[in-house]
């Protein structure tokens, strides 16, 4: 089953320090790196590391980052005749400060993103329905979002919405149109309004969601695994417990396996399972996209 991943690419440029600078002051960081990121972009890739056959429907930029974007998709195998370059455009940017503490501040340019627009969705049209699952995330416009379910849902193809940044202006008409619906718990938490401090109360969100006409809510919980809740069960599958080292990037490494086994079993909790384990051993490695294994390091982990 070929995968599309329909969302945003980044670059993330990282600068460490034991404090931020007061203003007008001018302080000399710790440590620096640049790296390919955004949600769309690390899903994918997490997906194709693990041997899934990905298109990827994204804009970069005209510029160097997006061309260092576009050179992350190809050697990583990922099918880029869906990449748009967006002309005069700079390519998606965080720009990242992050204190000895661990308390980071960001700076999002969404760039090129905002250029993935609903027309893009219809010119693809004959090879978006090529593929038997959509993966989307909300780093791109809403109603390319929304085109992309209304598409898949023409062309009976399975919809993943990662709903990731939250945001209160999701139509639930339109999530519920989705075969899979997963937040982490603080979207979870901005999506209903409500605490989700415990797994009883992230159930009782997720049910909410459930009655309101969602299919399969999986919400990602960190160390306490993922909880799958639908109108008949509701079944928890915990995480390995791992030494942490780096925890950014562990959801979308989630979304990334979870949908390369799903494409080739369709068994739900199976999938979540193995996810949770591909999550796990990310969170053992520094960074995001250069923390996820391929299939060979996955299976080695799991031999262990």
């Amino acid at each position: 089953m070929k995968i599309a991943v329909i969302g945003s690419t980044m670059m993330d440029i990282v600068s460490y320090m034991d404090r931020m600078p007061e203003g007008g002051e001018t302080r000399r960081v710790e440590g620096f790196h640049i790296a390919s990121g955004g949600k769309g972009a690390n899903q994918a890739i997490a997906a194709a590391k693990l041997g899934a056959d990905v298109v990827m429907m994204t804009a970069v930029g005209d510029d160097m980052f997006g061309e260092q974007s576009r050179k992350n998709f190809q050697n990583h195998h990922i099918d880029m005749s869906l990449v748009k370059t967006a002309k005069d455009t700079s390519n998606g940017i965080a720009t990242i400060v992050v204190e000895r503490s661990g308390q980071n501040r960001i700076l999002i340019n969404p760039g090129a993103n905002e250029k993935l627009t609903p027309a893009d969705i219809e010119k693809a049209g004959a090879e978006l329905a090529e593929c038997g699952l959509f993966v989307l995330q909300l780093e791109v416009p809403l109603e390319t979002v929304y085109a992309a379910i209304r598409f898949a849902k023409k062309h009976d193809i399975k919809v993943l919405l990662n709903p990731a940044p939250a945001s209160r202006e999701l139509s639930l008409d339109m999530a519920c149109q989705c075969d899979f619906f997963v937040p982490n718990e603080t979207e979870l938490s901005i999506l209903v309004n409500k605490p989700v401090d415990t797994v009883a109360q992230v159930q009782e969100a997720a049910k909410s969601l459930v009655a309101q006409g969602l299919t399969n809510v999986i919400v990602t919980m960190g160390s306490r695994g993922s909880l799958l809740v639908t109108a008949e069960e509701t079944q928890l599958v915990p995480s390995l417990k791992v030494d942490a080292v780096d925890s950014t990037g562990a959801g979308d490494a989630f979304i990334g396996c979870f949908v390369d086994t799903y494409a080739r079993t369709q068994d739900v909790l199976g999938s979540m399972q193995r996810a949770s384990q591909y999550a796990a051993l990310s969170v053992t490695r520094k960074g995001t996209q250069n923390s996820y294994a391929d299939a060979r390091e996955f299976a080695a982990f799991l031999d262990a």
